[in-house]
């Protein structure tokens, strides 16, 4: 199935590297013009100027835990592209393997802020544009962690959860007006993130590849395809979701 976003415009967050990085490069290669988002500007700049010999990109410096500039990331998007048709909420943080009795309370509340509070910012003023447009959609990145518990990893866990509570919350709230809300689930992915858990915590990443039926990291840019899917006309029935490519893990 050929999706075309020929005339779209797609902002992704946390788009410096892995999966948002991907996404954004197919969100190019099917005709959008793009703003990749990121905290570090150098990096996401860095990229935009890459990708741009595939078509129109833009690169725009947002910490999703701040209100402020949440709301100018959407402003200067319309302000450079006219509207936003399509927006994939990737930003996210991973703190160290602890369990709950162990757990630092700044990592609770750092994680929060960005995991759970930044998507929570991101829907509220991508929302706000898309009423005025009358469409839209929305992808917001969860996890496998959203769908089953993972030992020492309660804080994300619960980050994941709410983004799950959200999407499924905003979904009903405009489902009526032409936005539609979904979320993706990765398992363990090939991403820098998981990179840094190689060299600091192998015995848990190659225990969590033992669990996986398909028996590999699945792939940045096969989570990609599955937000261009629930971003398209091709998920047109699809409100509230939230689609687990995660190799299996999550059905045993």
């Amino acid at each position: 199935m050929k999706i075309d976003f020929t005339g779209k415009v797609a902002l992704i967050t946390g788009a410096g590297s892995g999966m948002g990085l991907a996404t954004a490069e197919a969100f190019l290669d099917a005709g959008a013009s793009v703003v990749l988002s990121g905290n570090n500007y150098e990096s996401i700049k860095e990229q935009a100027d890459r990708l741009s010999a595939k078509g129109k990109t833009l690169a725009l410096k947002c910490d999703v835990s701040n209100e402020q500039e949440v709301k100018a990331l959407i402003e200067n998007t319309v302000k450079e592209f006219g509207r936003i048709d399509a927006a994939y909420n990737n930003a996210g943080i991973m703190p160290p393997f602890a369990e709950i009795a162990e757990a630092d309370t700044e990592d609770f509340i750092s994680v929060h802020d960005v995991n759970l509070k930044g998507v929570w910012l991101c829907v509220k003023y991508q929302v706000q544009q898309m009423l005025k447009q009358g469409s839209g959609t929305i992808v917001n990145c969860a996890s496998m962690g959203a769908i089953d518990g993972v030992a020492g990893r309660t804080i994300y866990c619960s980050t994941k959860h709410g983004v799950v509570g959200i999407t499924k919350s905003a979904a009903l709230e405009y489902a009526s007006k032409g936005i539609r809300i979904n979320a993706v689930c990765p398992g363990v992915i090939d991403t820098p993130m998981v990179s840094t858990m190689l060299t600091g915590e192998a015995d848990v990443l190659n225990a969590l590849i033992n669990q996986v039926p398909i028996k590999r990291l699945g792939r940045a840019d096969e989570i990609a395809q599955a937000v261009l899917w629930l971003s398209s006309e091709a998920s047109s029935f699809v409100v509230g979701h939230s689609l687990v490519v995660d190799g299996g893990i999550t059905i045993q």
